[in-house]
This record gives C-alpha cells, sequence and structure tokens, in this order.
C-alpha cells in the first residue's frame, strides 16, 4: 500500500484507493460528516508571475563596461549564458565627501570612482543616472536592447544617500543626528560605511514620515515608468517592516507585475518576515552551507520547512560582497560544484560576474570580500578567456529550461550517500525526473555508491530505467536502488533525466 501511496506518476484517487479498504474503510466512515464541519471565510491569495519563483540572474557593474552602452553591447553575452534577468547595481550619480577608495580605503584617489551605493551628489539622487554612465537615454537604449535578447533587467533599490545627495540639504529631518548635530553614517557590524547616510523613517512629525515614506514610493514609481520591473532591494532588513509593507502593498494595487528581491543576510526570523509581508524572493545562506551536512540540512529547510510556502529562496555562489566557502583560492571544479547546486538545488539562483572567469582572490585571510573589490574600482575582464567556464554555465541554465523539475522548490528529496564527499538529490514534476549528484571535493576525486528511493519517484524498483547525463548527453542504463559513481574535479556533477523504459512494442 504504502509503495501505491507514493507512485505520484498515477492519479490521486487511485493512489488514495488502498487507504479506503480494509480496516481502514471503518475509521474513514467515522469521520465527520459535512453537516458537522465548519468552514471559514475567504482568505485573499496573491499570485505572483512565473518570474518571482524562476529564474537565472547576472550581475554586472555598468561602469566596468564604459557605461551603459558599453554593458548593452554586453548582453548578448549574457544572454548566451542562458540568464534571464541581468541585475546593475545603483545607477545614480556618487557622491564625492568621505568617497571610499581602491580596496575600501577611507581616502579616494584622483582617479576613484567610488561605490555605488553612495548615492547621490550634485549631478542628482536616485532619480538621476550617474554621467560617468550615460544618460536616461542610454539606458532606454540598454532596456531595449535587453528585451529584444529576452532579458529582464533588475535595478538596485538602496534607500540610502550619500552626505551630497540632495536629500540631506533638502530634508535634513529624514536623516538620524548625533548629539552634536552632525549626521550619523551607516553602519553594519563589522562593517563601516562613512560613505553613506542612512535615512531616518520616522522623524519627529507624522507630516515628514508621510512625505519620506511618499518619496520613497515615488522613486520606485519613477524607475518602474522607465520600464523596469525588476528590483534588488539593497538591506532590506535595516528598514522598518512597515515602510516594506505600505510600498508592496502600494506596488501589488498598480503594478502586480513586479517582483522585489530581498538582500537581507540577516536572521531567519528577519529574512522570513520579509517574505511573509511580500518579498517575492530572497537572498540565503546558502554561500556559507558548504559540508554534506549543511547542505542536505538546509536544502530541506528552504523546501520543506514551516515558512517554505512563502519564503522562495534565490541562490547565490557569489556576490560583489561575498567570496567564501571554497570559492577563496579555489580552483574552477570549485565554482562548477557550487554553480551546479546553486542552479538545481532552487528554482532560482545568480551570479555576479567574473565568476565565469573563477575570480577567487579574497581581500585576507579574515575577510571574506573580494581583494581589488568592483565596487570601489572598475575592472576589465578577459571573457573570451580559454579557461572560463561560461559554456559551463550555459549548459546548466539550458538544462533548467528543458527540465521542469528543476523549476520546482518542493519535490526535492535528497538520497543517501557513502561518501561524505558526494551529495545526491532529485527533483520531480509530473513524468520529469531529474537526479543530482555532485562532488563538493574540488580537490579529489569523489566516489560511492547512492541509493535512490526508486518507489518515492513513483519509478519502477526491479526494471532498467532510461537515464540520460545532461551535462555530457551520455545515455545509461539504469536498473535497481543503487549504482556506484566516480566524479572528479575535471567532471564534478552528474545531472541525470531519469525515467521508465516504454513498454515492449510501445514506441
Amino acid at each position: 500500500m504504502i509503495t501505491r501511496l507514493r507512485a505520484t506518476a498515477i492519479g490521486a484517487p487511485e493512489r488514495a484507493a488502498p487507504a479506503l479498504e480494509g480496516p481502514l474503510a471503518d475509521a474513514v466512515s467515522r469521520l465527520p460528516h459535512r453537516t458537522q464541519t465548519a468552514t471559514s471565510g475567504p482568505w485573499p491569495v496573491w499570485v505572483d508571475r512565473e518570474r518571482a519563483a524562476v529564474g537565472a540572474w547576472y550581475e554586472l557593474f555598468p561602469r566596468s563596461y564604459g557605461g551603459l552602452t558599453g554593458a548593452a553591447h554586453h548582453l548578448p553575452y549574457v544572454r548566451g549564458l542562458g540568464f534571464d534577468v541581468v541585475y546593475l547595481p545603483p545607477i545614480h550619480p556618487i557622491g564625492v565627501t568621505a568617497r571610499k577608495g581602491r580596496g575600501n580605503t577611507l581616502v579616494a584617489g584622483p582617479g576613484d570612482p567610488g561605490s555605488p551605493w553612495a548615492i547621490g551628489s550634485a549631478a542628482g539622487g536616485h532619480e538621476a543616472v550617474d554621467p560617468a554612465l550615460g544618460t536616461l537615454d542610454d539606458f532606454a537604449a540598454f532596456l531595449r536592447q535587453a528585451r529584444r535578447l529576452g532579458l529582464e533587467v533588475a535595478l538596485d533599490f538602496a534607500l540610502q544617500c550619500s552626505p551630497d545627495h540632495p536629500w540631506v540639504t533638502a530634508h535634513p529631518e529624514w536623516f538620524s543626528h548625533r548629539p552634536d548635530g552632525s549626521i550619523r553614517f551607516a553602519e553594519n557590524p563589522p562593517k563601516q560605511y562613512q560613505d553613506i547616510y542612512p535615512i531616518n523613517f520616522f522623524p519627529d512629525r507624522e507630516e515628514d514620515r508621510v512625505a519620506l515614506w511618499t518619496a520613497c514610493l515615488d522613486l520606485l514609481e519613477l524607475w518602474i515608468g522607465r520600464g523596469v520591473r525588476i528590483f534588488r532591494v539593497d538591506n532590506p532588513h535595516t528598514k522598518p517592516f512597515e515602510l516594506w509593507a505600505f510600498l508592496i502593498d502600494e506596488l501589488r494595487r498598480r503594478h502586480p507585475d513586479v517582483v522585489l528581491l530581498a538582500e537581507a543576510f540577516t536572521r531567519p526570523a528577519t529574512m522570513h518576515r520579509l517574505a511573509e509581508i511580500g518579498f517575492s524572493q530572497g537572498y540565503t545562506y546558502f554561500t556559507w552551507r558548504n559540508t554534506k551536512g549543511e547542505l542536505v540540512s538546509y536544502g530541506d529547510e528552504l523546501a520543506h520547512g514551516p515558512d517554505s510556502d512563502y519564503f522562495r529562496p534565490n541562490l547565490w555562489p557569489n556576490t560583489p560582497d561575498i567570496l567564501s566557502g571554497p570559492l577563496r583560492d579555489g580552483p574552477p571544479a570549485a565554482f562548477k560544484q557550487r554553480a551546479v547546486l546553486a542552479a538545481t538545488l532552487g528554482p532560482s539562483w545568480g551570479i555576479y560576474s567574473g565568476y565565469e572567469l573563477c575570480e577567487n582572490d579574497p581581500a585576507s585571510a579574515a575577510n571574506e570580500e573580494y581583494a581589488y573589490s568592483e565596487k570601489y574600482e572598475i575592472k576589465h575582464r578577459d571573457f573570451g578567456d580559454p579557461r572560463s567556464i561560461g559554456g559551463f554555465l550555459a549548459q546548466l541554465n539550458d538544462i533548467r529550461r528543458r527540465h521542469p523539475a528543476l523549476a520546482d522548490l518542493h519535490s526535492l528529496r535528497f538520497h543517501d550517500t557513502t561518501s561524505d564527499s558526494l551529495i545526491a538529490y532529485s527533483k520531480q514534476v509530473g513524468a520529469d525526473t531529474v537526479l543530482v549528484v555532485v562532488s563538493i571535493d574540488p580537490f579529489a576525486v569523489a566516489e560511492g555508491s547512492v541509493w535512490i528511493d526508486l518507489g518515492a519517484l513513483g519509478l519502477p524498483w526491479d526494471e532498467p530505467l532510461d537515464a540520460r547525463d545532461e551535462l555530457t548527453g551520455e545515455r545509461f542504463g539504469w536498473r535497481g536502488p543503487q549504482a556506484y559513481l566516480r566524479l572528479d574535479p575535471d567532471r564534478p556533477a552528474h545531472v541525470v533525466h531519469l525515467q521508465a523504459l516504454p513498454a515492449p512494442g510501445v514506441p
């Protein structure tokens, strides 16, 4: 009976039939009649568009391509890697006061461009484009090129200001002041941002709060009017929940197709609270989950935990702020392994530009940021480098598109392996079953047996299965729940499409 209940390939009534036979039938007959049940009132349901749950993101800094026009020329490359969303850090004017220099130094040199998150200068604030990047017309052309290629553009929404932002002079009441009257700069311990003023979202007077929150909504409306439908929200956990509830309620009412990604590397309860308020998806702890136990535990939490119904994860192996785990001084195999995990464990994943070139230099042994961070300098990359793993990433994104199972989160099921260097899991939607086995040791051969719960997948235990490795195109027979696997750094994973063979005589 258990095998039949688990056979997801057949309809629910047929699966449940054994439970309504024999001794269980009497128990079922004693369940309350409909006249004895109670009903609740209607509950509102919000349905997002697909991009809120599924997508592949690529982050790039336009200034490293000569501005928005140069970045537009780079978009065919991004699309060629199979990504759906190109995400831009803030494209607004950058402040001069307390501008950070190369390597996050406190004194900027004459050619240092500053951090894009230090928003605002004499050239304007959040409503403007940094003149070093181009004009609003150049941004419009960037959007048109993205649309032609089938890419969506995500823009950073960072509610903070440089000391030179027009709001600092026009609305000093919107900022937090020290006892001596000076404005307090931003801190996110242990990090300090002397070039950024945080906004005080609860100024003393109610009319000032209303004006400030309305101004924040107006900024979103402005960029939505210019064609942006996806926003990556910077540090939303450092702003009031009430602000996001107000903004998201208004956005849903006016622009139901807008997608919001919460960049909130903070306590789980806070991350999940932002999702509960209405953020479409959120960054996760994936970047810091590296061992087999950590990955299995966290994957189960994301797919089946108490908040999995509304917390949609977006898995990023790296960001401009984060170079951690096996990527630090890691070989290309580490970058391939982490890409497979991110691209197949979750429906949404993303990388920061340079990942495909296996950029692996940490700022220091204790600092998880990059040496020569693009946040503070312009980087020039050779994307034609033959050592690039760009082709591998394009394969992963192509596999994701062809298999609806990989767009699903809740069917994630981990399977046993005899090696701590091998992690195995499957996903299934209808007849589409994908088995992934990944080595998590980038330096050595990983080998061992994997045990697949075929009954749980609705696949026969004792009949041959058709198995195709989507990474290599290799096709082979699979029979029974156990298989021996061997992966080496040059071949770090199997992504296998499993299906029952047709009955004899059936084409």
